[in-house]
């Protein structure tokens, strides 16, 4: 049998969620200051296995009210006092922009843990930031981002890259929640098979097709004797559709793993995350299963339907259309771009853009 961690991830995955909906207009709201300490006092006394505490990030503007800090002892900081033992606590970084000459070496009271998402288009500096981090003392979990665009010889880079480095963790990421049980078999097949065995595999599901929790229990019952690591958020709160929700994995792990969460701390902390959850923010749509039918950037079928209001037909027909080097890559103007490729055109649309007020 597998050991089976939690990395609970809410206010890092949320917080990304609130700010991708300030940045679009959709929402204004933050994390308070005393809602992020109850999150992290209650997913510490829940016993979640790892505890993301947020993401660090160059940033000109204060971002605490995402969960994002400067600097690694900014977020550090954050760590309660008072901590189960055997706990560790994550930051995360974006990609490899914090020179790595700012960071300083692991020391006790800095976040044990990071996680850096590799950026597609700068893969080795991506890796070789991890490398550094690894030098450095931390336990770096190294996450590819939207792994389905990998392919075999790239997830063979990944896998020699966490090897050389002596990684943690190595993650396969359903970033646009279009991952199928097959999918989860064939890179955990193939993982399990290169990585040196002091190495977890972790999984990080999105639930536009609402598969996260099946393809969560494909992945955790795979037969293998190294350590599995699953990410969960409370509500499943995060980026798009969101993510596995806390609050069922948990259940699921003490009934059938043996596990022992305190699931009166998770909901506490599904208390907090409740009233965070307006305006849509995150969860099912039509909106966010388009593009995961379509393998596409999810913030397509947002801007399509909230920005121009299109029809569900009409997203459908373009996300099936869109050429191949803009799939990956949402901005406004790919947006645009992709709507003319399809035949529609400014004269389409009145106001500001938008043909017709619609909702979810």
């Amino acid at each position: 049998m597998s050991e089976i961690k939690l990395l609970e991830c809410t206010l890092r995955d949320g917080g990304f969620a609130l700010e991708d909906a300030v940045k679009n207009g959709i929402s204004d709201l933050k994390f308070s200051g005393e809602d992020i300490k109850r999150i992290i006092i209650s997913l510490s006394e829940s016993r979640a296995d790892i505890i993301e505490l947020g993401a660090v990030e160059i940033s000109e503007q204060p971002k605490t009210g995402f969960a994002i800090y400067p600097d690694i002892e900014s977020i550090s900081r954050t760590m309660p006092e008072e901590r189960m033992p055997g706990q560790l606590y994550a930051a995360l970084y974006r990609g490899p922009d914090t020179p790595l000459a700012d960071i300083p070496e692991w020391r006790p009271g800095l976040c044990e843990a990071v996680r850096v998402i590799l950026r597609y288009s700068e893969l080795q500096k991506s890796l070789d930031f991890c490398a550094g981090l690894s030098q450095k003392g931390y336990k770096v979990f190294v996450q590819p981002m939207l792994t389905m665009r990998y392919t075999e010889a790239e997830i063979g880079q990944l896998i020699g890259a966490a090897n050389a480095m002596g990684a943690y963790a190595l993650y396969f990421v359903d970033s646009y929640g279009y991952m199928m049980p097959a999918d989860i078999g064939r890179l955990f097949r193939k993982y399990d098979a290169g990585l040196d065995r002091g190495i977890a595999i972790g999984f990080h599901a999105h639930n536009n097709m609402n598969l996260a929790f099946s393809n969560a229990l494909s992945f955790i019952s795979r037969e293998t004797d190294r350590q599995l690591i699953v990410d969960s958020c409370a509500l499943g709160m995060g980026q798009g559709a969101g993510n596995l929700q806390t609050e069922i994995i948990t259940d699921y792990l003490n009934k059938n793993f043996g596990k022992s969460y305190d699931y009166g701390a998770v909901l506490d902390v599904c208390e907090v995350i409740q009233k965070y959850g307006r305006d849509s923010l995150w969860g099912y749509s039509v909106t966010r299963l388009l593009p995961a039918i379509h393998g596409t950037a999810y913030k397509y079928a947002v801007s399509f339907r909230k920005h121009y209001g299109l029809t569900y037909r009409e997203i459908d027909g373009i996300l099936g259309k869109m050429p191949a080097g803009l799939v990956h890559r949402y901005t406004p103007e790919n947006a645009g771009k992709a709507l003319e490729f399809c035949g529609y055109h400014a004269e389409h649309f009145s106001g500001k853009g938008k043909r017709r007020k619609e909702t979810e």
